[in-house]
């Protein structure tokens, strides 16, 4: 079987800057999986799993517009340190939940100054070109209730 729309997919994977260096990796013996069609990993190397079996081996390098977007300056913003009241201690590279125009999204503070603190609501790896190493471990028809829900079930308990 191959991978598909509306297939479920398990894939071991090594991932690399530009630089070679390794930004993450499934754990061994723990493929990801997901729902191929779905937007549940980065839309490039979707792509280049698409119409790959078990054990196929995909090197594919993904582009910034195919992986997490560009880097963007306009979500970068100073806010009021008010913003984080009920926080006892706030430093650069803590993570928060916050609302937006466009829905919620992750803030990674950059700075903390005496009355304002600059958050940047980009993904880590926004603006940066991904090269992936993927195994293909597997690949299954999609239960009925996992294309309802749009993701792989996993024996997890979820909403």
């Amino acid at each position: 079987m191959q991978a598909k729309q509306d297939n479920v997919v398990s894939i071991h994977y090594v991932l690399r800057d530009t630089d070679g260096e390794i930004i993450d990796q499934s754990a061994e013996g723990q493929p990801l999986n997901y729902l191929h069609g779905h937007g549940n990993i980065v839309p490039g190397l979707e792509k280049a799993i698409e119409g790959h079996g078990e054990g196929d081996e995909v090197k594919a390098t993904i582009e910034p517009e195919e992986a997490y977007g560009p880097h963007r300056e306009d979500l970068i913003q100073k806010v009021s340190k008010d913003a984080f009241q009920g926080v006892d201690e706030l430093a650069p590279g803590m993570s928060f939940r916050a609302e937006s125009d466009a829905g919620p999204m992750i803030v990674t503070v950059k700075e903390v100054e005496e009355n304002e603190v600059t958050v940047d609501g980009n993904h880590v790896l926004a603006g940066q070109t991904l090269d992936f190493t993927v195994n293909v471990a597997a690949v299954r028809e999609a239960s009925a209730e996992e294309l309802e829900h749009g993701h792989v079930h996993d024996g997890s308990t979820h909403e």
